[in-house]
């Protein structure tokens, strides 16, 4: 995707009308044509790059830093008892976490298996996602309790 917007930026010279209608003569110079139709030429091609620019930085460059930076926030926050899924499939409780190695540990089935992974391995924690759902619903409960309160108090002026 980004070879076919770097082609077309190249195309761009190619594509923008000439203003100009001298020909480098003092002809075209008392025409209005070459004294400065460089300069004019440069704008709406500047203005055209920092459009295209704008857009990858918000459709490619942002979301990816912004899930980056919650991917990082996730595993800093795991703690013993959450129930985390890695990055190959396999899910469990931590029962350790060791900073200082970057380290977790987690047991996994009725078995009991001890599995120690890395960090950077953890996809998904399960009971933050939970925590996070639960306290979505329960502040879209409060708008809407606060909604028809105040809905109820219009109604009895």
């Amino acid at each position: 995707m980004i070879q076919n917007v770097l082609a077309f930026i190249n195309q761009l010279p190619m594509m923008m009308p000439a203003t100009g209608t001298g020909t480098g003569t003092a002809e075209g110079a008392a025409a209005g044509g070459c004294m400065g139709s460089s300069s004019t030429n440069m704008l709406p091609m500047l203005l055209i790059y920092v459009v295209i620019f704008a857009a990858l930085y918000f459709i490619m460059i942002r979301p990816s830093s912004k899930k980056k930076k919650q991917e990082e926030e996730l595993k800093k926050n795991i703690n013993i008892g959450d129930e985390i899924t890695t990055i190959g499939g396999i899910t469990g409780r931590v029962v350790a976490v060791r900073d200082e190695d970057d380290e977790i540990i987690i047991e996994t089935g009725s078995d009991r298996v001890k599995l120690r992974f890395k960090k950077w391995c953890v996809y998904a924690n399960e009971t933050a996602i939970a925590k996070q759902e639960q306290e979505k619903a329960r502040l879209a409960e409060e708008k809407a309790k606060a909604k028809a309160e105040k809905k109820a108090k219009k109604e009895n002026k």
